[in-house]
């Protein structure tokens, strides 16, 4: 997985200076690296490691498994299929551009 450091930014709602000093940290510690855009000898891209693939992946399973227990079952029969209907909508819709 590979995000140029702008589109990171947006994405996770910082500044351009507080990403860098973000994916310095992660850098550090291996799990994100840094490489030139193709195409855009200024750009820069950060770049999953091996490591930071499997952090993600561990803290999903762990985020997910949070949600389901502390979210999910808030839900009736049938009204969690409706709250997904109305996320998908939302999402179609581009509310966040």
């Amino acid at each position: 997985m590979r995000m140029r450091m702008t589109e990171l930014a947006d994405a996770v709602l910082l500044s351009r200076s507080g990403v860098t000093r973000l994916v310095d940290r992660l850098e550090r510690a291996g799990l994100v690296g840094r490489e030139r855009a193709d195409g855009d000898g200024r750009g820069i891209v950060a770049v999953l490691t091996p490591l930071g693939v499997e952090r993600l992946r561990s803290a999903s399973a762990t985020h997910l498994t949070g949600v389901a227990e502390h979210f999910g079952e808030s839900f009736g029969p049938g009204e969690l299929e409706a709250f997904g209907r109305t996320c998908d909508r939302l999402a179609a819709d581009d509310v966040y551009p």
